[in-house]
């Protein structure tokens, strides 16, 4: 049987910068993708780095490579009552909050750093089950092919005849609408949090031009995906406000949003990373960020114990190290979609307050700004 020390399931940019992340370990490193290879390099999507985020990338070589926008200022509000707060990097001493890189140059540019470190990526290799045993686990690929590994780390999706996982779940009854939108005015590195009830709505600077993160409920989303570019900019610009025009809208895209996490990503000779260990709303985003905190991590731990990357003490041990970081952004998040979008007026005046406070408190307003850097443990 093809055997091997560790064994990725997916190809995406999580998978991929465990793999990096682990390049000079030693270890025999085979990365499985149900796709096409390179197919993560034409993702459309945009992703929201941290500061810590930015942090990693360049220990691990990428970051120079990497088309990124600054988030120079965020600055949060809620649609019809009174409060907002301003965050501002040059209070840290940092020269951004965050950054808004495409998940498509990110994929592409991991995906040529493992190539030339002969990091193999085998395509076209969905896993259908798992079976772990004491010494290895056997992934079994959809062509009944097994390979086995010494760890399986999942870093992509649910795995079908995985039925020892204990997941937690939640609709939101939302989707993400989201696009490309052109501002008559430079945007000047400020990326807005919009909070209404119908779910937040962020604006992010992404070149010269603004990502859009529209929120809906699926009956408004189908509205919004119908309407011709003139008519859904027009109902964008109500939406957002007059903080920042807009002059033109590219193209739409939808999907549903749903919390969905395991509260223990670990397991037998197995460890859980990316959507495969938590699905996060985009409230913030902290998805991403989360899973880079949790990759650089997992590296970490197997690094430092040499010898077998699967062995439970190991895995044990890095579950306990992530555990606050990643209970504290999964109730962080969730708890900011549960409290912001709803027009319960009593809410409504307690979130005005809310944000009142965070822009008097500078105390307040650093702990959450140094938590979206770098996290609930605020590394490094």
């Amino acid at each position: 049987m093809e055997r091997h020390d560790i064994a990725i399931v997916g190809a995406g940019p999580v998978g991929m910068t465990l793999a990096l992340a682990l390049k000079d370990a030693g270890l025999d490193i085979l990365l499985l993708d149900a796709r096409a290879r390179g197919a993560a390099r034409h993702d459309p999507r945009v992703l929201a780095l941290s500061h810590g985020s930015r942090l990693t990338l360049e220990r691990l070589g990428i970051w120079s490579q990497l088309p990124a926008t600054p988030i120079e200022t965020i600055h949060v509000s809620q649609q019809g009552g009174l409060g907002r707060t301003v965050l501002e990097a040059r209070e840290y001493g940092q020269p951004a909050l965050g950054y808004v890189v495409g998940a498509g140059p990110l994929a592409a540019a991991l995906d040529d750093a493992l190539a030339a470190a002969g990091i193999p990526i085998r395509d076209h290799a969905a896993v259908s089950g798992l079976a772990a045993g004491a010494d290895d686990v056997i992934l079994t690929l959809g062509d009944g092919t097994p390979v086995a590994a010494r760890l399986a780390a999942c870093a992509e999706g649910l795995i079908d005849g995985d039925d020892g996982a204990r997941l937690v779940e939640r609709d939101y009854a939302q989707h993400a609408v989201i696009s490309v939108a052109t501002p008559a005015m430079p945007h000047g590195q400020r990326a807005w949090e919009r909070f209404t009830p119908h779910g937040p709505l962020a604006v992010l600077p992404c070149g010269a031009d603004c990502a859009i993160v529209h929120t809906a409920s699926p009956a408004d989303a189908d509205a919004l995906m119908a309407l011709d570019d003139d008519a859904y900019l027009a109902r964008l610009q109500r939406h957002f406000g007059d903080r920042l025009r807009f002059s033109a809208v590219g193209a739409r895209a939808r999907y549903p949003l749903k919390l969905r996490y395991r509260p223990d990503p670990v397991g037998q000779r197995s460890v859980w990373l990316g959507n495969a260990a938590q699905t996060l709303h985009p409230v913030a985003g902290q998805g991403y960020n989360l899973a880079l905190r949790d990759v650089w991590a997992c590296a970490q731990a197997i690094l430092r114990a040499g010898g077998d990357p699967g062995a439970a003490d190991t895995l044990a041990g890095y579950a306990r190290a992530r555990r606050l970081d990643r209970s504290g952004t999964i109730r962080f998040t969730d708890g900011l979609v549960r409290l912001f979008s709803n027009a319960v007026a009593p809410l409504q005046h307690a979130r005005g307050a809310g944000l009142f406070a965070l822009d008097l408190l500078p105390p307040a307003r650093h702990f959450v700004a140094k938590r979206m850097m770098f996290g609930a443990r605020a590394w490094p």
